[in-house]
């Protein structure tokens, strides 16, 4: 197995280690599991971690396993360090020898190698541990923003002082990292507007409250917020992704149904995004002799790296990739992700690892065509790894 990463990566990792890796990979792509629905992979994770002799391995929160691996000092603070498990409900097409056997469900998103990195971080650790423990967290229903809270809401991370993650990312080659302070991530807000009005025949539409003209003025007006009422230098975004009305082509509906997303890096303009789209549905909705039913939920918040873990992370992956290999992220992610959740309670820093292979087109997450480069496997894992070290050896020294 021929690798072109650094020497002092590759070196972690044993051969057996690396096709067991490998191997497991290959295995979990080959058998995804939709959210809170990951029975097989939690139980594979399970069994895996199990060989490790962790202090304490356990399930919680359905199908989310915890693993406890030893530390030097058991006075020392705890950190741990966070692989997402769940697939998505796309059909895959990426021609790979182990593609999804579970048609319409697919690793679209690189969770089997967040999970795989996860796991071989436990084995790194137990090689050579941190100053303190740390909690391996395989934690399912990332993509739908319920896992992270589940876990928290479990207890499992009570006491520890910092937590770690990282997403592939085919933008960047394998071998670089974005390790940085700062935005990385978009909160992901939800929207579901009803508007209602009074059908008639498509012949007399003065005899109707017509919804369809109504949803079509308000997707132009909602576009209006992110142009005119919020600061050109603050990224948002409002999408309108579904709408759904009317049966026939000669009658006016009741009712029309939008549903879409909100998006935003700082606490003022989420609440102005959340402001707006009411207020903006439900003067449309005036104009046009309509009601409007609106539901906003708040999902996933963003995240935003803090300084001090930042520069630990930072500084485990310049001591395995060399600086050039960290790189700065060269864009505004606008993407979710509800690693945010941890980091409301707990200080943190989440990465972005290259799973492009030399000579590899960028291609989407959530594209039926996604997949990352094995060699991200040993890239996400040596570098939680020793974040995890750094880290807990500047928390052992401040305790």
């Amino acid at each position: 197995m021929t690798s072109l990463l650094p020497p002092i990566v590759m070196s972690q990792f044993p051969e057996a280690l690396r096709a067991r890796l490998v191997a497991l990979r290959r295995d979990l792509h080959c058998h995804p599991e939709l959210s809170l629905k990951e029975e097989r992979t939690a139980a594979k994770l399970h069994d895996e971690l199990a060989l490790l002799n962790p202090v304490s391995l356990s399930r919680v929160a359905g199908t989310a396993v915890i693993a406890r691996i030893k530390g030097r000092d058991p006075k020392a603070p705890v950190v741990a360090v966070r692989g997402d498990i769940d697939a998505l409900p796309i059909r895959e097409a990426t021609g790979l020898e182990y593609a999804s056997t579970n048609h319409g469900v697919m690793h679209a998103c690189g969770h089997d190698v967040h999970a795989t990195w996860a796991l071989g971080a436990a084995y790194l650790l137990a090689a050579n541990p941190a100053a303190g423990d740390v909690i391996v967290v395989l934690q399912p229903a990332e993509e739908i923003g319920k896992g992270a809270q589940a876990v928290l809401a479990s207890g499992a991370l009570e006491g520890v002082a910092a937590i770690f993650g990282a997403h592939v990312d085919r933008r960047f080659a394998v071998g670089q990292v974005v390790a940085q302070e700062g935005p990385l991530a978009a909160s992901a807000d939800t929207f579901d507007i009803r508007l209602v009005g009074a059908g008639a025949h498509g012949a007399r539409p003065h005899e109707a409250a017509d919804p369809v003209v109504g949803a079509g003025a308000l997707i132009g007006a909602l576009q209006t917020i992110v142009s005119r009422r919020v600061n050109p230098a603050d990224p948002a975004v409002v999408t309108v992704g579904s709408i759904h009305g009317g049966t026939a082509s000669n009658v006016i509906p009741d009712e029309v149904r939008l549903t879409g997303t909100l998006r935003a890096m700082d606490p003022h303009t989420r609440r102005l995004l959340h402001d707006e789209v009411r207020r903006i549905a439900e003067a449309v909705a005036s104009t046009y002799r309509l009601t409007a039913h609106i539901e906003m939920d708040w999902n996933t918040p963003p995240i935003v790296n803090p300084a001090r873990e930042s520069a630990w992370a930072c500084h485990a992956a310049q001591s395995l990739l060399g600086e050039e290999g960290v790189v700065p992220l060269g864009f505004v992610n606008m993407g979710g992700e509800d690693f945010a959740f941890y980091m409301e309670k707990i200080p943190g820093c989440f990465l972005r690892i290259g799973a492009r292979e030399p000579g590899g087109e960028v291609i989407p997450a959530h594209s039926p065509k996604f997949h990352a480069a094995e060699d991200s496997i040993f890239v996400g894992a040596a570098v939680l790894a020793e974040t995890a070290r750094v880290a807990s050896a500047a928390l052992a020294g401040q305790a």
